[in-house]
Protein backbone atom coordinates (compact mmCIF):
# COMPACT_ATOMS: atom_id res chain seq x y z
CA UNK A 1 0.00 0.00 0.00
CA UNK A 2 1.33 3.46 -0.89
CA UNK A 3 -0.34 6.81 0.91
CA UNK A 4 0.54 10.18 -0.56
CA UNK A 5 3.50 11.98 0.98
CA UNK A 6 2.79 14.71 3.22
CA UNK A 7 5.12 17.50 3.36
CA UNK A 8 7.53 17.44 6.43
CA UNK A 9 6.46 20.55 9.36
CA UNK A 10 9.75 21.02 10.33
CA UNK A 11 13.00 19.31 11.62
CA UNK A 12 11.87 19.33 15.20
CA UNK A 13 8.37 17.53 13.94
CA UNK A 14 8.54 14.59 11.45
CA UNK A 15 5.31 14.11 10.06
CA UNK A 16 4.70 10.14 10.19
CA UNK A 17 4.05 8.63 7.13
CA UNK A 18 1.26 5.95 8.12
CA UNK A 19 2.25 3.50 5.65
CA UNK A 20 5.39 3.14 7.30
CA UNK A 21 3.76 0.86 10.12
CA UNK A 22 0.57 -0.19 8.15
CA UNK A 23 0.94 -3.64 7.27
CA UNK A 24 1.67 -4.34 10.86
CA UNK A 25 -1.10 -2.77 12.09
CA UNK A 26 -3.72 -4.07 9.81
CA UNK A 27 -2.52 -7.60 10.99
CA UNK A 28 -2.98 -7.00 14.46
CA UNK A 29 -6.22 -5.23 13.40
CA UNK A 30 -7.58 -8.53 11.15
CA UNK A 31 -8.43 -5.93 8.18
CA UNK A 32 -7.07 -3.80 5.87
CA UNK A 33 -7.92 0.29 5.40
CA UNK A 34 -7.90 2.11 2.03
CA UNK A 35 -5.35 4.77 2.63
CA UNK A 36 -7.89 7.22 3.03
CA UNK A 37 -9.42 5.93 5.79
CA UNK A 38 -6.23 4.98 7.38
CA UNK A 39 -5.02 8.56 7.25
CA UNK A 40 -8.29 9.78 8.71
CA UNK A 41 -8.36 7.35 11.53
CA UNK A 42 -4.80 8.66 12.52
CA UNK A 43 -5.16 12.40 12.31
CA UNK A 44 -5.93 14.49 15.39
CA UNK A 45 -8.02 17.71 14.92
CA UNK A 46 -4.58 20.17 15.70
CA UNK A 47 -3.21 18.45 12.69
CA UNK A 48 -6.46 19.45 10.83
CA UNK A 49 -5.85 22.88 12.00
CA UNK A 50 -2.48 23.36 10.25
CA UNK A 51 -3.56 21.02 7.01
CA UNK A 52 -6.75 22.56 5.50
CA UNK A 53 -9.01 19.90 4.11
CA UNK A 54 -7.48 17.34 6.07
CA UNK A 55 -10.21 15.54 8.09
CA UNK A 56 -9.50 14.30 11.90
CA UNK A 57 -10.49 10.97 13.28
CA UNK A 58 -13.15 12.40 15.14
CA UNK A 59 -16.46 11.66 13.15
CA UNK A 60 -14.84 8.08 12.88
CA UNK A 61 -14.21 7.88 17.08
CA UNK A 62 -17.97 8.50 17.47
CA UNK A 63 -18.59 5.55 14.92
CA UNK A 64 -15.93 3.61 16.68
CA UNK A 65 -17.08 4.29 19.95
CA UNK A 66 -20.48 3.05 19.28
CA UNK A 67 -19.39 -0.25 17.46
CA UNK A 68 -17.07 -1.08 20.47
CA UNK A 69 -19.93 -1.00 23.10
CA UNK A 70 -22.15 -2.75 20.97
CA UNK A 71 -19.62 -5.45 20.77
CA UNK A 72 -18.84 -5.88 24.41
CA UNK A 73 -22.18 -5.54 25.43
CA UNK A 74 -23.40 -8.66 23.52
CA UNK A 75 -20.31 -10.51 24.35
CA UNK A 76 -20.92 -9.78 27.93
CA UNK A 77 -24.91 -10.48 27.32
CA UNK A 78 -24.09 -13.78 26.15
CA UNK A 79 -21.17 -15.02 28.25
CA UNK A 80 -22.76 -14.28 31.48
CA UNK A 81 -26.17 -14.79 31.87
CA UNK A 82 -26.52 -14.63 35.82
CA UNK A 83 -25.17 -10.55 35.48
CA UNK A 84 -27.67 -8.08 36.19
CA UNK A 85 -27.88 -5.28 33.93
CA UNK A 86 -25.57 -2.93 36.63
CA UNK A 87 -23.09 -5.38 36.78
CA UNK A 88 -22.35 -5.62 32.78
CA UNK A 89 -22.67 -1.59 32.65
CA UNK A 90 -20.06 -1.18 35.45
CA UNK A 91 -17.66 -3.68 33.42
CA UNK A 92 -18.22 -2.75 30.18
CA UNK A 93 -17.45 0.79 31.30
CA UNK A 94 -14.28 -0.16 32.62
CA UNK A 95 -13.47 -2.43 29.54
CA UNK A 96 -14.02 0.75 26.90
CA UNK A 97 -12.65 3.39 29.32
CA UNK A 98 -9.11 5.02 28.19
CA UNK A 99 -7.60 3.21 31.04
CA UNK A 100 -7.94 -0.08 29.64
CA UNK A 101 -7.80 0.81 25.30
CA UNK A 102 -4.89 3.36 25.43
CA UNK A 103 -2.48 0.09 26.74
CA UNK A 104 -4.08 -1.59 23.86
CA UNK A 105 -2.95 1.36 21.12
CA UNK A 106 0.27 2.15 22.99
CA UNK A 107 1.72 -1.57 23.47
CA UNK A 108 -0.22 -3.73 20.98
CA UNK A 109 -1.02 -2.02 18.21
CA UNK A 110 1.68 0.98 18.42
CA UNK A 111 -0.02 3.69 16.58
CA UNK A 112 2.20 6.48 18.49
CA UNK A 113 4.39 6.89 15.61
CA UNK A 114 1.87 6.74 13.11
CA UNK A 115 -0.46 9.82 15.02
CA UNK A 116 -0.95 13.05 12.63
CA UNK A 117 -0.37 16.12 15.23
CA UNK A 118 -0.10 19.51 14.79
CA UNK A 119 3.12 21.37 16.35
CA UNK A 120 1.83 22.13 20.08
CA UNK A 121 0.33 18.92 20.38
CA UNK A 122 3.76 17.62 18.74
CA UNK A 123 5.62 19.05 21.18
CA UNK A 124 2.81 18.35 24.37
CA UNK A 125 3.70 14.53 24.19
CA UNK A 126 0.00 14.02 22.29
CA UNK A 127 1.74 10.76 20.34
CA UNK A 128 1.68 9.17 23.80
CA UNK A 129 -1.38 10.96 25.73
CA UNK A 130 -4.25 7.85 27.10
CA UNK A 131 -6.90 10.38 25.55
CA UNK A 132 -5.68 10.30 22.18
CA UNK A 133 -4.15 7.05 22.27
CA UNK A 134 -7.99 5.78 23.05
CA UNK A 135 -9.62 7.65 20.30
CA UNK A 136 -7.02 6.35 17.89
CA UNK A 137 -8.53 2.71 18.97
CA UNK A 138 -11.88 4.16 18.35
CA UNK A 139 -11.45 5.67 15.40
CA UNK A 140 -9.64 2.62 13.70
CA UNK A 141 -12.60 0.42 14.69
CA UNK A 142 -14.72 2.90 12.98
CA UNK A 143 -12.79 2.73 10.15
CA UNK A 144 -12.87 -1.19 10.03
CA UNK A 145 -16.77 -0.94 10.29
CA UNK A 146 -17.09 1.58 7.30
CA UNK A 147 -15.00 -0.58 4.78
CA UNK A 148 -15.96 -4.25 6.40
CA UNK A 149 -19.13 -3.90 7.98
CA UNK A 150 -20.20 -5.01 11.51
CA UNK A 151 -18.65 -8.79 11.21
CA UNK A 152 -15.26 -7.52 10.38
CA UNK A 153 -15.38 -5.38 12.94
CA UNK A 154 -16.88 -7.05 15.61
CA UNK A 155 -13.89 -9.68 15.06
CA UNK A 156 -11.33 -6.86 15.41
CA UNK A 157 -13.01 -5.75 18.59
CA UNK A 158 -12.69 -9.61 19.62
CA UNK A 159 -8.70 -9.72 18.50
CA UNK A 160 -8.09 -6.50 20.54
CA UNK A 161 -9.86 -6.55 23.61
CA UNK A 162 -11.36 -10.12 24.51
CA UNK A 163 -8.30 -10.64 27.21
CA UNK A 164 -8.96 -7.31 28.45
CA UNK A 165 -12.75 -8.04 28.76
CA UNK A 166 -12.19 -11.27 30.55
CA UNK A 167 -9.81 -9.26 33.27
CA UNK A 168 -12.32 -6.74 33.90
CA UNK A 169 -14.89 -9.47 34.29
CA UNK A 170 -12.78 -10.57 37.07
CA UNK A 171 -11.60 -7.48 39.24
CA UNK A 172 -13.86 -7.28 41.86
CA UNK A 173 -13.35 -3.84 43.98
CA UNK A 174 -10.91 -2.66 41.04
CA UNK A 175 -13.51 -2.21 38.83
CA UNK A 176 -14.74 0.84 40.25
CA UNK A 177 -12.40 1.94 43.22
CA UNK A 178 -14.63 4.85 43.33
CA UNK A 179 -17.79 3.04 44.00
CA UNK A 180 -15.83 -0.02 46.19
CA UNK A 181 -14.80 2.82 48.51
CA UNK A 182 -18.19 4.44 49.03
CA UNK A 183 -19.78 0.67 49.60
CA UNK A 184 -17.36 -0.24 52.29
CA UNK A 185 -17.02 3.04 53.98
CA UNK A 186 -20.79 2.67 54.46
CA UNK A 187 -21.00 -1.03 55.65
CA UNK A 188 -18.47 0.43 58.23
CA UNK A 189 -20.80 3.04 59.22
CA UNK A 190 -19.18 6.02 57.64
CA UNK A 191 -21.19 7.93 54.72
CA UNK A 192 -19.26 11.19 54.27
CA UNK A 193 -16.68 10.72 51.89
CA UNK A 194 -15.14 13.54 49.90
CA UNK A 195 -11.70 13.93 47.74
CA UNK A 196 -9.32 16.94 47.99
CA UNK A 197 -7.65 17.81 44.63
CA UNK A 198 -4.39 19.84 44.10
CA UNK A 199 -3.16 20.90 40.87
CA UNK A 200 0.37 22.07 39.98
CA UNK A 201 3.07 21.78 36.96
CA UNK A 202 2.83 23.94 33.88
CA UNK A 203 -0.64 24.47 31.97
CA UNK A 204 0.60 22.03 29.00
CA UNK A 205 1.88 19.04 31.98
CA UNK A 206 -0.36 19.73 34.33
CA UNK A 207 -0.49 17.05 37.66
CA UNK A 208 -3.66 16.64 39.54
CA UNK A 209 -3.18 14.99 43.52
CA UNK A 210 -5.94 13.69 45.21
CA UNK A 211 -6.80 13.02 48.74
CA UNK A 212 -9.47 10.55 49.48
CA UNK A 213 -10.83 12.04 53.43
CA UNK A 214 -13.76 10.81 55.70
CA UNK A 215 -15.91 13.09 57.46
CA UNK A 216 -15.51 12.40 61.56
CA UNK A 217 -18.40 9.88 63.50
CA UNK A 218 -18.74 7.83 66.29
CA UNK A 219 -17.98 4.87 63.30
CA UNK A 220 -14.12 6.47 62.19
CA UNK A 221 -12.99 6.93 65.80
CA UNK A 222 -14.26 3.39 66.64
CA UNK A 223 -12.08 2.10 63.73
CA UNK A 224 -9.55 4.33 64.87
CA UNK A 225 -9.11 6.14 61.62
CA UNK A 226 -7.53 9.81 62.11
CA UNK A 227 -10.53 11.50 59.92
CA UNK A 228 -8.11 14.77 59.79
CA UNK A 229 -5.81 13.16 57.22
CA UNK A 230 -6.68 11.43 54.09
CA UNK A 231 -7.07 8.00 53.79
CA UNK A 232 -5.10 7.45 50.39
CA UNK A 233 -3.83 9.91 48.18
CA UNK A 234 -3.09 9.37 43.89
CA UNK A 235 -1.23 11.93 41.46
CA UNK A 236 -1.94 11.75 37.93
CA UNK A 237 -2.38 13.76 34.63
CA UNK A 238 -5.58 13.41 35.00
CA UNK A 239 -8.51 14.17 38.25
CA UNK A 240 -10.39 11.48 37.32
CA UNK A 241 -7.14 9.06 37.39
CA UNK A 242 -6.08 10.43 40.85
CA UNK A 243 -9.30 10.15 42.11
CA UNK A 244 -9.58 6.60 41.32
CA UNK A 245 -5.59 6.12 42.95
CA UNK A 246 -6.68 7.46 45.71
CA UNK A 247 -9.80 5.76 46.32
CA UNK A 248 -7.84 2.46 45.73
CA UNK A 249 -5.58 3.34 48.47
CA UNK A 250 -8.32 4.12 50.74
CA UNK A 251 -10.39 1.35 49.80
CA UNK A 252 -7.14 -1.23 50.73
CA UNK A 253 -6.70 0.81 54.23
CA UNK A 254 -10.63 0.31 55.15
CA UNK A 255 -10.74 -3.07 54.12
CA UNK A 256 -7.69 -4.42 56.19
CA UNK A 257 -9.59 -2.37 59.29
CA UNK A 258 -12.97 -4.11 58.45
CA UNK A 259 -11.43 -7.30 58.11
CA UNK A 260 -9.32 -6.71 61.40
CA UNK A 261 -12.46 -5.59 62.62
CA UNK A 262 -14.60 -8.90 61.86
CA UNK A 263 -11.85 -11.33 63.13
CA UNK A 264 -11.72 -9.31 66.58
CA UNK A 265 -15.64 -9.89 66.17
CA UNK A 266 -15.39 -13.48 65.72
CA UNK A 267 -12.98 -14.00 68.14
CA UNK A 268 -15.31 -12.39 70.69
CA UNK A 269 -17.75 -14.53 70.03
CA UNK A 270 -15.96 -17.89 70.09
CA UNK A 271 -14.76 -16.81 73.48
CA UNK A 272 -18.58 -16.03 74.96
CA UNK A 273 -19.68 -19.31 73.15
CA UNK A 274 -17.06 -21.26 75.07
CA UNK A 275 -17.47 -19.69 78.15
CA UNK A 276 -21.70 -20.28 77.76
CA UNK A 277 -20.90 -24.02 76.97
CA UNK A 278 -18.43 -24.31 80.10
CA UNK A 279 -21.26 -22.59 82.58
CA UNK A 280 -24.06 -25.00 81.45
CA UNK A 281 -21.65 -27.74 82.00
CA UNK A 282 -21.11 -26.56 85.57
CA UNK A 283 -24.51 -26.38 85.97
CA UNK A 284 -25.51 -29.57 85.54
CA UNK A 285 -22.35 -31.33 87.23
CA UNK A 286 -23.99 -32.31 91.14
CA UNK A 287 -21.86 -30.40 93.44
CA UNK A 288 -19.95 -32.50 95.80
CA UNK A 289 -22.31 -32.17 98.90
CA UNK A 290 -25.03 -33.23 96.43
CA UNK A 291 -23.59 -36.08 95.40
CA UNK A 292 -22.61 -37.25 98.82
CA UNK A 293 -26.33 -37.16 99.86
CA UNK A 294 -27.19 -38.99 97.15
CA UNK A 295 -25.00 -41.55 97.85
CA UNK A 296 -25.85 -41.89 101.59
CA UNK A 297 -29.42 -42.27 100.56
CA UNK A 298 -29.16 -45.02 98.01
CA UNK A 299 -26.82 -46.61 100.91
CA UNK A 300 -30.06 -46.49 103.23
CA UNK A 301 -32.49 -47.42 100.58
CA UNK A 302 -30.11 -50.47 100.08
CA UNK A 303 -30.05 -51.76 104.03
CA UNK A 304 -33.75 -51.51 103.92
CA UNK A 305 -34.54 -53.47 101.13
CA UNK A 306 -32.33 -56.43 102.11
CA UNK A 307 -33.47 -55.84 106.15
CA UNK A 308 -36.85 -56.44 104.64
CA UNK A 309 -35.89 -59.63 102.39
Amino acid sequence: MHLPRMKRMSKNHPTPRPNDHAAALFEKLGSELTPEHLVEALTHRSFTHEHSGAPSYERLEFLGDAVLELVVTETLYANHPHFSEGQMAKIRAKAVSEECLAPIARDYLHVGPMILLGHGEYDDGGNNKDSILCDIFESLVGAVFIEHGIEAARATVHRLIDETLEKVTHEGPALDWKTSLAKIAHELGINELTYRMEVGGPDYAQVFTAYAQLEPNAASEALGVDATQPLGSGQSSTKRKAQLLAAEVAWNTLHALQTAQTQADHTDHTEQAAQTDENATHEKRPRCGQLAAQNRIADTDARVTAHIR
